[in-house]
C-alpha cells in the first residue's frame, strides 16, 4: 500500500492487500480503498463494542485478530451499512464498493486462507448503484479541442489528445505506454489495462501520425526513463497530474473548464462516438475499453440520443395519426 500505514492495520488486512497487490494483480489505489474500507469497518466495530467515546478516527485498530473477526455478524454489518449510509451520508456508489471490500475480505479469510468456516457477508446485497449518463464532449467539441493545441510541446500534447479521444484510454494506461509497445508494422498498440490485463488496440490514421510526429521531436539525449513514451519536461516518465493539468489546460481554453470535464471524460467521448456514429458493436467496445463486464460498456448504448429518435421513428405505427369520424 503506498499512502496507507500498514502499521495501522491487523496483520490480516495486512496479509490481504498483499494478495490483492501480489496475486489478483490490483493497482495500488485499488488495494489502497480496500484497505481504507476495512480501516473505517474494524473502527466501527471497536466503537460499537467497546462503547468508545473518541472519534472514530482515532480508534486503533492493529491489536484486531482472528478471534475479533470470527465473532462479526450479519448485524453488525448491516449496522455499518447503515452507519455509512445515515451518519457519513456516503452515496451509493461509494457504500457499493465498501459492501464489496468487505465481501471481498471474508471470501479472501474463507476460500483462500481457509481461516473462516462461515461468511457473514455471503447473501449480503450490495446497495444498488445509480446510473449516471457519462458526460462527454460532442463530436464539434472534440475537434475545437484538438485545434486548440500550441505551444513548445503541441506535438505531445496533441499525441495524448488524440489517443485519449481516438482508443479511450484510461489515466494510467496512456502515462504508462512504452515506446516498443507501439507497432508500426501493423498499427497497433498494447496498453496495459487494471489488473495488469494486456489489450492490443488498432491505431487509426489520426493516431498513426499523431504518434509519428511526436516521436520525430521526442527528446532523446539525457532522458531519464528511455522506455517511456510520453516525457516531461524533465525528460522523465510524465505523471498522471501533469496529463490531468494538460488535459485541463485545454479543455478550459474551448470553454470546458468547469467541474464534470476531466480525462476520463476524453474516455467517455471516445466510446460515446465510436458508438454514435461508427456502429460499433457493443462487444467490440468492451474489448476497446478493457472493460471487464459488458454492463459496464451497456451505459454507452443509452447516450445517444439520435440513435434513440430514429428507432422511435423506425416503428411501422409512428405515423399513425388519430383519426377521428367528423360528426
Amino acid at each position: 500500500m503506498a499512502s496507507l500505514v500498514l502499521s495501522e492495520m491487523p496483520l490480516l488486512v495486512r496479509q490481504y492487500a498483499l494478495y490483492l497487490r501480489n496475486i489478483r494483480g490490483l493497482s495500488v489505489k485499488t488495494v489502497d480503498e480496500y484497505c481504507l474500507d476495512l480501516r473505517t469497518f474494524f473502527r466501527f466495530l471497536q466503537k460499537q463494542r467497546q462503547q468508545l467515546n473518541e472519534p472514530i478516527e482515532e480508534i486503533l485498530i492493529a491489536q484486531i485478530d482472528l478471534d475479533f473477526i470470527k465473532k462479526i455478524t450479519t448485524y453488525e454489518v448491516f449496522e455499518f451499512m447503515n452507519y455509512v449510509s445515515d451518519d457519513r451520508n456516503n452515496l451509493s456508489a461509494t457504500r457499493q464498493r465498501k459492501s464489496s471490500s468487505i465481501k471481498s475480505f471474508f471470501k479472501y479469510l474463507v476460500v483462500h486462507e481457509k481461516l473462516l468456516e462461515e461468511n457473514p457477508v455471503e447473501n449480503l446485497s450490495a446497495p444498488k448503484k445509480k446510473k449516471v449518463l457519462p458526460h462527454f464532449l460532442s463530436l464539434e467539441q472534440s475537434i475545437e479541442l484538438l485545434n486548440s493545441v500550441e505551444g513548445p510541446d503541441k506535438e505531445r500534447d496533441y499525441c495524448m489528445l488524440v489517443l485519449f479521444l481516438n482508443c479511450g484510454l484510461r489515466l494510467s494506461e496512456l502515462v504508462s505506454i512504452n515506446l516498443s509497445d507501439v507497432y508500426h508494422q501493423n498499427s497497433t498498440i498494447k496498453i496495459l489495462g487494471k489488473g495488469n490485463k494486456e489489450r492490443i488496440i488498432y491505431l487509426n490514421e489520426a493516431c498513426l501520425q499523431a504518434v509519428d510526429s511526436y516521436i520525430k521531436v521526442r527528446p532523446k539525449n539525457a532522458v531519464v526513463d528511455r522506455n517511456a513514451l510520453f516525457l516531461s519536461s524533465r525528460k522523465q516518465r510524465i505523471s498522471p497530474k501533469t496529463v490531468q493539468f494538460i488535459v485541463k489546460k485545454y479543455l478550459k481554453k474551448i470553454g470546458l473548464g468547469g467541474t464534470g470535464y476531466s480525462v476520463h471524460k476524453l474516455r467517455h467521448t471516445a466510446a460515446t462516438l465510436m458508438y454514435r456514429y461508427g456502429n460499433v458493436d457493443i462487444r467490440v467496445l468492451q474489448d476497446i475499453l478493457g472493460h471487464e463486464n459488458l454492463g459496464t460498456t451497456e451505459i454507452y448504448t443509452h447516450t445517444s440520443s439520435t440513435q434513440v429518435e430514429s428507432a422511435m421513428n423506425a416503428n411501422p405505427l409512428a405515423q399513425m395519426t388519430t383519426n377521428k369520424k367528423s360528426k
